[in-house]
């Protein structure tokens, strides 16, 4: 055993005296599909209530950080991105918070024996795809400049530790065709409506520092940073799409 793996058997143990709780067994999935060593997995389910608080209070964080911070604009638009756009869009504007929400509420359906494969389904692609496409927006595209140091680095660790859980979430579920089949349908409608077929008053994507708005609140489509940050959230989608149809494959392989 490396001296990782020891140091990682001896946080699990740690954690297991004040979590206790019974986990689902490893299946020993391909590390293609399943990353993370089975100590994290285990520290992690163990963790699944404080870590669900985390990602519900994470939601209500985001929802500020879209309704909350003025536009850049002269003069700024208060209410921010949501506060430009119908209510009826609300659901397709904050991707991260709802992908949080996802997350959250999956942890406390499996600790609450709830059946919700579906919900697993979207949290799984919900912290892929946000958990990865914002990084790569605020180290490619946005940059630092124009918001807080604390907030910038927030932003980019946040969302990392999303996709990290994300591979928790196949311990307890089954990655059932129709549960991968309403996520990838709603991320690719997320793609559709947020690049391609604006639709509310839309586009939707969240508003990118190196795609500039102009009047009235619509968006300069032809800078690289919305080729760059569209063909990114696609590619991101598909994957999610492969890794849970994948993780079913290894699943049904080992039943």
């Amino acid at each position: 055993m490396s001296a990782v793996n020891r140091v990682g058997r001896r946080i699990e143990s740690l954690v297991a005296r004040y979590f206790d709780a019974s986990l689902p067994e490893s299946e020993g999935l391909p590390a293609y599909v399943a990353p993370l060593p089975e100590w994290l997995e285990n520290v992690g389910l163990r963790l699944a209530w404080p870590i669900a608080l985390v990602n519900l209070v994470g939601t209500l964080f985001g929802f500020w950080y879209y309704a909350g911070r003025p536009l850049d604009l002269s003069p700024p638009l208060l209410g921010g991105q949501l506060g430009a756009a119908t209510p009826l869009a609300y659901p397709l504007i904050p991707d991260s918070p709802v992908a949080t929400l996802f997350i959250g509420l999956s942890f406390a359906a499996w600790k609450l024996d709830w059946d919700c494969q579906w919900l697993h389904a979207l949290a799984f692609f919900g912290c892929i795809k946000l958990g990865l496409w914002t990084p790569y927006v605020q180290l490619v595209i946005n940059g630092s400049e124009g918001i807080a140091a604390w907030l910038y680095w927030f932003l980019i660790l946040s969302h990392l530790a999303m996709a990290v859980e994300a591979f928790l979430i196949h311990r307890y579920a089954t990655f059932s065709v129709p549960a991968v089949a309403v996520a990838a349908f709603w991320y690719g409608f997320n793609d559709i409506v947020d690049y391609l077929v604006p639709v509310l008053g839309g586009p939707h994507h969240t508003w990118l520092r190196g795609e500039p708005l102009v009047a009235p609140l619509t968006f300069d489509h032809t800078v690289l940073a919305h080729d760059l940050a569209a063909g990114w959230a696609v590619t991101l989608t598909i994957l999610a799409t492969f890794l849970a149809l994948a993780t079913r494959v290894e699943k049904v392989k080992r039943a």
